[in-house]
């Protein structure tokens, strides 16, 4: 029976370390301020800026929510942007994604001051990264690797495979993971004999939004699982990429869904922008 990897535990020990510094800061000194920014009324990116909020209030920090019309324009997004780029309180910007279809996602994200990007998804933070020199790192990415460290799980020499090529997830995850000296494969969509690459992964990673794909057949015995998805199965249930009760039994270590990656995902967008807050006032 595999060790579940707890990422709401794990999302609050680190959300305890970052409250324990914004309270040892200076009284009357500036707390760290994140804006998010939403356009348009999609309910699972409503969800997600009320749990920023809410995590923003457990660590101290200033919290502003801008919520658009779907109707907003290119021009009007960019233009709040910019002023948030300007706002001495504000150290993260955040763009909630995705927007709707008549803005450029890319676009108003390059207008993002790259010391306030704490998603990481501009070109100079994805640069950065890539050379290994980074301020911040994408917080899914993050999560994971801050849940692997947790359990003292080393994967420096490993197989890790990560199935899942976005921008988002997928490319970042594979980096860090080859940071941290994995041998890893990167497989997606048109790799073909897709079970045999995934059954020679030591850590693996799934993240491709198709509930309960990755089998126990698919798996090694012995291998750390860390499944991002977030689905719903066949009764509408929340379940993730891999089909937890079948791989339980194989796996070493694996994260469930909910409880595992999620949890981790906000805590480290609350580390990046205190990183930005340190950052901006030599701290």
């Amino acid at each position: 029976m595999a060790v579940i990897l707890d990422g709401k535990l794990t999302s609050a020990k680190v959300r305890e370390r970052i409250k324990n510094e914004v309270d040892a800061l200076p009284e009357g000194a500036r707390r760290p301020g994140l804006a998010v920014v939403i356009v348009g009324d999609d309910p699972a990116s409503h969800v997600y800026v009320r749990n920023k909020k809410k995590g923003c209030e457990e660590v101290g920090f200033l919290s502003r929510e801008y919520a658009l019309p779907e109707s907003t324009t290119e021009e009007e997004l960019i233009a709040l942007v910019e002023e948030l780029n300007r706002d001495s309180e504000i150290d993260g910007i955040l763009v909630q994604l995705p927007l709707p279809r008549h803005l450029d996602d890319k676009k108003v994200i390059e207008h993002i001051d790259p010391s306030k990007d704490v998603d990481a998804f501009s070109y100079h933070n994805v640069g950065r990264i890539t050379v290994g020199d980074y301020d911040f790192l994408p917080c899914t990415p993050a999560g994971v690797m801050e849940l692997l460290h947790e359990y003292n799980i080393d994967v420096s020499g490993k197989n890790a495979v990560v199935v899942g090529r976005s921008n988002i997830v997928g490319k970042p995850q594979a980096l860090l993971l080859l940071q941290a000296n994995a041998t890893v494969t990167v497989a997606h969509s048109k790799t073909k004999n897709l079970s045999e690459v995934t059954r020679g992964a030591d850590v693996l990673v799934v993240a491709i939004g198709k509930a309960k794909f990755v089998t126990a057949d698919m798996v090694k015995e012995g291998a750390v699982v860390i499944d991002v998805g977030m689905d719903r199965d066949e009764n509408g249930k929340l379940c993730g990429d891999v089909d937890f009760e079948g791989v339980c039994d194989k796996a070493s270590y694996i994260t469930p869904v909910p409880g595992g990656v999620g949890p981790m995902t906000i805590t480290e967008l609350l580390k990046n922008t205190l990183t930005s807050y340190k950052r901006r006032n030599n701290i």
